[in-house]
């Protein structure tokens, strides 16, 4: 059976919040009834833009990671509800009842990732739906798919073994995947986020002064095995990512 996956390229994450922003247009004073309500204008985040600072000055870079509901299939909100208010769909979508979900407040605090936020008006946990009352009208993506202008957002609707495929071909991770929770949102370049670099500059002294050192080649040793080598840049600056 065919189910819903979300790949979240980091690298191409330029954090312009196009996602955050349909999100917004979906939901904000609407209701999709079985679905969900509609979602408070302040405060909720279902597409949650991450930002990280690496290295420091002057060598420095931005990373961003768009972080909505997993849609895990081993969901600890599942497992916390009651009276079956949150659910599995048979698509991989895990959906909060907003009907079934009132007042049951332990299902935010069930969630490791922080993607469940509570609506105070309304009484009720929500989280991104992956736009399922779209998608059951036959549209192709979820929203913030949609508007994502670098591609960083991509929605792939595929048999489980055809996501497995993927996941090898194109190096995915899961995040945290310490909480075994098995996320059906997976990322690519997730390093950027998560790992730090190794940079620096190389310059030299010509006729009394300093210039940068471009085009000089750079080995990064561990103990006396060579295991990356890169060239310095116009400024005579170096990165091991």
């Amino acid at each position: 059976m065919k189910k819903w996956n979300l790949i979240i390229d980091v690298e191409k994450c330029e954090d312009c919040n196009d996602c955050f922003l349909s999100c917004k247009d979906e939901h904000v004073d609407n209701d999709w009834p079985g679905y969900s309500v509609s979602q408070p204008r302040h405060g909720h985040r279902w597409m949650n833009i991450m930002r990280k600072e690496r290295g420091q000055y002057p060598l420095i870079d931005v990373a961003y990671r768009p972080t909505p509901c997993m849609h895990c299939d081993s969901a600890p909100c599942i497992k916390a509800a009651r009276g079956n208010a949150v659910y599995k769909r048979n698509d991989g979508i895990v959906i909060i009842d907003p009907i079934k979900a009132k007042g049951q407040q332990q299902v935010v605090k069930a969630c490791p990732y922080g993607a469940v936020w509570w609506n105070e008006e309304k009484d009720i946990p929500q989280k991104c739906t992956f736009c399922a009352h779209l998608l059951d009208e036959g549209w192709t993506k979820p929203r913030c798919v949609q508007a994502c202008p670098t591609g960083a957002l991509r929605a792939i609707y595929a048999e489980d073994s055809e996501m497995e495929r993927i996941i090898k071909a194109e190096d995915l991770e899961v995040l945290y995947p310490e909480y075994k929770t098995r996320p059906r949102v997976y990322y690519k370049n997730l390093y950027l986020y998560e790992k730090c670099f190794i940079a620096g500059s190389v310059a030299f002294e010509k006729d009394g002064a300093i210039e940068c050192a471009q085009g000089a080649t750079v080995s990064l040793f561990k103990d006396s095995n060579k295991i990356a080598e890169t060239t310095t840049d116009t400024f005579g600056d170096f990165k091991f990512d």
